[in-house]
């Protein structure tokens, strides 16, 4: 996985995700539409549409006061968190 800083201001994020596919991009954009302080988020990768891009481009808009990066970095460890508990849940009942 490839991270590339597209766009970036105070409220606003456009990053390349290269590698990474709809099933991934999708429980991301998810964890992000439940973190505080997001006021939008979603993703393109038709390339069609994106003059040829292939590669998924995250955007994401915050309330005022929130950094969008840091919102990223919190819905990642969310993602993280909700793996983590699977891995478990399944080691338990595996057992």
């Amino acid at each position: 996985m490839e991270l590339r800083v597209i766009e970036i201001t105070d409220e606003e994020l456009r990053m390349e995700i290269a590698g990474e596919d709809h099933t991934f991009m999708n429980v991301l954009k998810g964890a992000l539409l439940e973190t505080a302080g997001v006021e939008a988020a979603t993703y393109d990768m038709n390339p069609e549409q994106s003059g040829g891009q292939t590669e998924p481009i995250l955007s994401v808009k915050t309330e005022s006061g929130t950094d969008p990066l840091e919102a990223v970095a919190d819905a990642s460890r969310q993602v993280q968190d909700v793996a983590d508990d699977f891995v478990a849940a399944f080691d338990d009942a595996a057992a």
